[in-house]
């Protein structure tokens, strides 16, 4: 092992509201060595999602919560560094859920070996990663998406939020972003293409999807939740659907999650909406992948990342960034 010692993040606590230093316990235990069958690795690259959040909490959900004590649940890229498997050498570069810790010892299962000359490795925990099949498949399974709509999506200088926006541009759609100061609405526009942007915290949300969208949203994607999900449910076209991916605005709510008002929208519209989580379409990730490994490739869809360098130590103070809305694009800790 490249050292003696493994570094992790481990939750200490539960949180109350936000997640703070003193949810986290910063430990140091000797790195293993791997047994028959298993391959030991050095972590790379660390994915930050706001769904973590979600996982701290003691209640039911689609994965049972990161229990106290334990290693926080994460994605990351690892090298091999030592191997008693017979899939994985010394060198390859795995994606998997490995945990937020400098070393790992995995038996294979659930870790998928990536090409790291045909993209940057931590591109496979955005794009071509659990945000990138997010967005597909919400789009167009959940939100069953057809050329010419029109798309709005909240939270669209995420990671989610500016595959979603490129995917509709590469269906042929007009796509509408929401998201939080003039700098990010100007990217959604410039950079990636979007036809429109409107900024949560300089305007009147419904009044702006009025003026973009005067015909009606036919397909809202939702990473936000609140008063900007109640914003898009009055603008919406005969026939919307609403797709629920997240509410990142209600994760450290003390009080209560806000739900929608106008939800009768849905009825005069004779709309729907529903919710999804991704591993429900895990056998078909691999034909995403080349889609969207296509579109990148023709520049129709262009990576946003935001990574920061650092150590396993900073995992805590880099997540709060999620929620404090400082990243664009995808969030990965890049380990030094």
């Amino acid at each position: 092992m490249p050292s003696a010692e493994n570094r992790q993040i481990r939750l200490a606590a539960r949180p109350v509201g936000d997640v703070g230093p003193e949810c986290w316990e910063h430990a140091s235990v000797p790195a293993e060595a791997p047994g028959e069958g298993r391959f030991a690795g050095r972590t790379r690259f660390i994915s930050l999602d706001p769904a973590m959040r979600g996982w701290l909490d003691d209640r039911p959900s689609y994965l049972p919560p990161v229990g106290l004590g334990e290693v926080m649940r994460a994605g990351s890229v690892v090298e091999v560094t030592e191997s008693n498997h017979p899939g994985f050498q010394v060198g390859d570069l795995v994606v998997g859920t490995f945990g937020v810790q400098e070393h790992v010892v995995s038996d294979g299962r659930g870790a998928l070996k990536i090409d790291g000359t045909a993209a940057a490795p931590s591109v496979y925990l955005g794009a071509l990663g659990m945000p990138g099949m997010t967005a597909y498949f919400g789009l167009l399974e959940v939100g069953a998406l057809k050329e010419g709509e029109t798309v709005v999506v909240s939270g669209a200088a995420g990671a989610v939020g500016t595959m979603v926006g490129q995917i509709a541009k590469a269906k042929g759609c007009r796509v509408i972003g929401i998201a939080g100061g003039a700098e990010k609405c100007a990217l959604l526009t410039g950079e990636l293409g979007f036809d429109a942007a409107i900024d949560y915290r300089a305007e009147d949300v419904r009044k702006a999807l009025r003026v973009h969208a005067p015909t009606g949203i036919d397909v809202y994607f939702d990473n936000v939740g609140g008063e900007i999900l109640d914003a898009a449910l009055a603008c919406l076209a005969m026939h919307a659907r609403v797709v629920i991916c997240g509410a990142i605005s209600q994760y450290n709510a003390t009080s209560g999650v806000q739900g929608p008002s106008n939800y009768l929208s849905l009825l005069v519209r004779r709309a729907r909406m529903e919710g999804f989580v991704v591993f429900d379409y895990v056998s078909h990730y691999a034909g995403a992948a080349r889609e969207i490994a296509g579109w990148i490739a023709s520049g129709q869809v262009r990576v946003l990342e935001h990574v920061v360098s650092g150590t396993v130590d900073d995992f805590p103070q880099t997540l709060q960034m999620l929620f404090r809305g400082e990243n664009t694009g995808k969030l990965v800790l890049e380990l030094s």
